[in-house]
């Protein structure tokens, strides 16, 4: 039986990674790379979110790899949320080794089942740690992903050996972050934001309806270069450079209506 991931032996049991990234090519060069890492095994790949999730909570991998943008469906964030509460909700179904083997047939039948002996389930193990590995360096998606439960954030510029030893953090457990990701984080904990002013949030509830500029100075009785600097400050003070990134990250801390 695979030991928990705290008590184990690196050089006796590899480290089990599933791979979740939505570009067939990016997976084929991690698949590469990991192969060549000592007491590291692959033991299976998703194209997408929902595929991560299913085959999550069939394989049980120790590791998630999780990218965060993956085309159509559910982003990694959410992905990662659902991964993060497995352990969670196998407890509410009441016999979780059933609910594993049901997980798994339907993945079996998807043709997307998981590298090897090795990739058959262990529903029992607990939910898999999720290592974010994306090329999005922003606070908002850090945060996001942090709060969703991720284990660790790497960016894809990072040295295989460093992707190599953060794989082997997480299954234990460990924090790893980037350095431009560590840096960004402590920078939002010695200078938080100020919160957003009545006239910000105002624009941000127009913003959430899907007015352009114009519409939402029509609206508010301002001019449209007032508009533009006051969603300067919106993007800047939630760390964000999007109109969509602006509402997603509204919502999420409540901001809106």
């Amino acid at each position: 039986m695979t030991p928990p991931a705290g008590d184990r032996d690196p050089a006796h049991t590899p480290v089990r990674v599933l791979l979740c990234d939505d570009h067939a090519v990016v997976r084929a060069g991690l698949l590469a790379l990991l192969s060549s890492a000592p007491g590291i095994e692959v033991i299976g790949e998703a194209g997408d979110g929902e595929e991560a999730v299913a085959l999550a909570a069939a394989l049980r991998p120790d590791v998630v790899l999780m990218d965060l943008q993956l085309g159509s469906g559910i982003d990694g964030i959410e992905a990662t949320r659902r991964i993060a509460g497995l352990a969670e909700r196998e407890g509410e179904c009441g016999d979780g080794h059933e609910a594993g083997r049901d997980v798994e047939r339907d993945v079996a039948g998807r043709g997307a089942a998981g590298r090897g002996a090795s990739g058959r389930g262990a529903p029992g193990r607990g939910a898999p740690h999720v290592l974010v590995l994306t090329t999005y360096d922003t606070d908002a998606d850090i945060n996001r992903a942090i709060e969703a439960g991720a284990t660790g954030y790497l960016l894809k510029a990072e040295r295989p050996e460093e992707l190599f030893s953060a794989i082997r953090a997480a299954a234990a457990g460990r924090s790893t972050l980037s350095a431009p990701v560590a840096h960004r984080v402590l920078a939002q904990m010695r200078s938080p934001r100020p919160g957003l002013t009545d006239r910000e949030l105002d624009i941000l509830g127009q913003l959430a309806r899907g007015l352009s500029n114009r519409e939402i100075a029509r609206a508010l009785f301002i001019s449209e270069a007032t508009v533009k600097t006051h969603l300067g400050r919106i993007y800047d003070k939630l760390g964000v450079d999007t109109r969509a990134g602006a509402v997603s990250v509204a919502k999420e801390q409540r901001l809106l209506p």
